[in-house]
């Protein structure tokens, strides 16, 4: 009983309390007044290391890139903790890419999320700061986002050997399960100096007006490349691969490009070196270029300067980009900045390139897109008009072997009508005028 009769009363302890409060703020106060600033922010650092030591949490920074190079693993962070909204969540970003069917959700600035892995706790906030910029500076970003993640010290070896090698292989199953094929075009105002649109494009290998054969053998070197990735770092070379596309126009290479990427879901990066102001932009923009896509350089006979070596020491002011720095881009050491990529050059005229360009490592597949054989056209006919069989197959089988026509003009006349006798009828007729005016086979 003694005990509790000498026990002050609950308004005494409050009172107390309120007084030590006030007398703290009355010597913040004062400190700050009397304190010079440089003194305040000597103490404030001691302080805030002595707070840090004493923490049992740990902090680990996950910037958006390291120099020109994209950080994966923030991008995967990104994926996977838009998976972790709650109940609890305020803030959210929400975004719909055209095409897409479901609306992509990440988590906003400042907002904490929570994360239970094995029945630890981890905490992430994604915050950002400004970059200062040089006056020659030519980086269009003029911040950058990091998460920070926290967790318990004790528990570092798991995070980083299990915990954030676990959020990058599910952050790639969720990509895979929601991945849209997407065209990126040269942008130097967009991330990276590219901009992108969901790729729409309806080609598939069974559309295509090519060879059994050929096709066959495309589809067996693209299973064999994508399956390779141990094979290429044990041989010591990158995970790449390069395909030259050539033949007349209308053949069919810019629907072949489109079949690929549909059949790989990788995206398409269309580069136009004629945009490109000089080597090394077109270094950044093959290092801003993602893993398991595909590099499309149409008409490389048409760039200039692009020909001959020779003429490298020759450029011009409006042409900046040479031959030795795009040989460099294909397979120097910059090459190497990315893994399960693909390379396709297209031409009209494959004897105008540089030999260089045309040796293996660089367009390690030669593609001839020729003109239209009577089996291409049978792959059109069921395309375009569901027919398989025809009275006047065996006529155009007979006029294919001696007129040169391309995929896109068949195609052409086969769109006219839906009815499979007129269109077909007036194909006949547009490949004996070919005929009558002298567009035969050598």
């Amino acid at each position: 009983m003694e005990f509790f009769e000498t026990m002050p009363s609950s308004k005494t302890i409050l009172t107390a309390a309120t007084s030590l409060t006030a007398s703290v703020i009355l010597f913040r106060s004062i400190a700050s007044d009397l304190v010079p600033e440089q003194l305040q922010l000597f103490f404030s650092s001691r302080f805030q290391k002595l707070s840090n030591r004493l923490s049992s949490q740990l902090i680990v920074v996950i910037e958006e890139s390291e120099g020109l190079t994209l950080n994966q693993m923030f991008d995967a962070v990104n994926v996977y903790l838009g998976t972790k909204v709650n109940a609890w969540t305020q803030r959210i970003k929400v975004n719909k890419p055209d095409e897409d069917e479901e609306l992509a959700v990440t988590v906003d600035r400042h907002q904490e999320v929570t994360d239970y892995y094995e029945n630890v706790k981890f905490t992430w906030i994604m915050k950002s700061r400004g970059i200062k910029q040089s006056e020659k500076s030519t980086n269009p970003k003029t911040e950058l986002r990091y998460f920070e993640l926290s967790f318990h010290k004790k528990q570092k070896e798991m995070a980083l050997k299990s915990y954030l090698p676990y959020i990058l292989k599910r952050a790639k199953e969720i990509k895979e399960e929601k991945r849209v094929v997407r065209l990126h075009t040269v942008d130097y105002n967009g991330t990276d100096y590219w901009s992108s649109v969901v790729l729409n494009h309806p080609a598939t290998f069974d559309t295509m007006a090519m060879e059994p054969e050929m096709k066959k053998e495309l589809i067996e070197d693209l299973d064999m490349f994508v399956s390779r990735k141990d094979y290429y770092r044990k041989v010591g070379k990158a995970w790449k691969r390069g395909y030259l596309l050539y033949g007349p126009p209308g053949t069919g290479k810019s629907s072949l490009v489109a079949a690929m990427a549909n059949y790989l879901k990788f995206d398409v990066y269309d580069l136009d070196l004629r945009e490109v102001q000089c080597n090394s932009d077109l270094r950044r923009l093959l290092i801003g270029s993602s893993n398991r896509s595909i590099l499309v350089i149409e008409d490389i006979d048409c760039n200039v300067g692009l020909q001959n070596r020779e003429n490298d020491n020759d450029t011009t002011e409006d042409d900046k980009i040479t031959l030795s720095g795009l040989l460099n881009f294909i397979d120097g050491l910059w090459s190497s900045c990315g893994d399960e990529r693909i390379i396709v050059f297209t031409t009209n005229h494959k004897d105008r390139l540089d030999p260089a360009l045309l040796r293996p490592g660089r367009m390690d597949v030669h593609i001839e897109m020729s003109h239209c054989t009577f089996s291409g056209f049978r792959v059109l006919a069921s395309n375009y008009l569901k027919t398989e069989e025809h009275r006047l197959f065996k006529k155009i089988e007979d006029l294919f072997q001696r007129v040169k026509v391309t995929p896109a003009e068949v195609a052409g006349e086969l769109m006219k009508s839906n009815n499979s006798d007129v269109a077909l009828e007036n194909l006949v007729k547009f490949l004996q005028n070919k005929e009558h005016e002298g567009v035969t086979r050598s």
